[in-house]
């Protein structure tokens, strides 16, 4: 499968529009790429119902509904915290499929813990709430756009 977020938003985009769902995006470290992504498609306004840029905690809280003990306990950059991301696109939109990104991009920022490349990821569907945390190498921008790439394919695989 490619790497290329251009085709895996087409492709994601497709598999959306042919079970007649929506796509909310609740994205951090990403800054909205993921939804980019998708708006660049010409038609994608028929799976595509928002996108939400929730970069610091407060807006985590104030937009998704993120608990301020979710990230006190767990730290932005977390399972729990992209848990209650996706679920917050969800609650918050007209959409049925979430996907919820907060990592830790670098330069810095890292720790022991959660190095830089630490990208957790929550994707909300009709069946529930998963997530995952990969780790990325490279720079900034390396670590961002592997993580755009990585969420429309496993969106993908999970939509399959």
């Amino acid at each position: 499968m490619t790497d290329d977020p251009a085709h895996l938003a087409r492709q994601l985009g497709d598999r959306l529009a042919a079970a007649g769902l929506m796509l909310a995006t609740a994205e951090s470290c990403t800054g909205g790429w993921i939804a980019k992504c998708v708006t660049d498609i010409a038609g994608s306004s028929a799976w595509l119902d928002r996108g939400f840029v929730t970069y610091s905690n407060a807006a985590k809280q104030d937009m998704l509904g993120v608990a301020a003990a979710t990230l006190a306990e767990y730290g932005a950059v977390s399972e729990p915290v992209v848990q209650e991301m996706a679920a917050g696109a969800l609650a918050h939109s007209a959409a049925q499929v979430a996907v919820a990104v907060s990592g830790i991009a670098g330069p810095g920022g890292g720790s022991a813990d959660k190095p830089v490349g630490t990208v957790c990821f929550g994707y909300a569907l009709p069946g529930g709430v998963s997530t995952e945390t990969v780790h990325f190498d490279g720079d900034r921008e390396a670590v961002r756009r592997q993580s755009v790439a990585h969420a429309l394919s496993r969106l993908i695989a999970l939509l399959a």
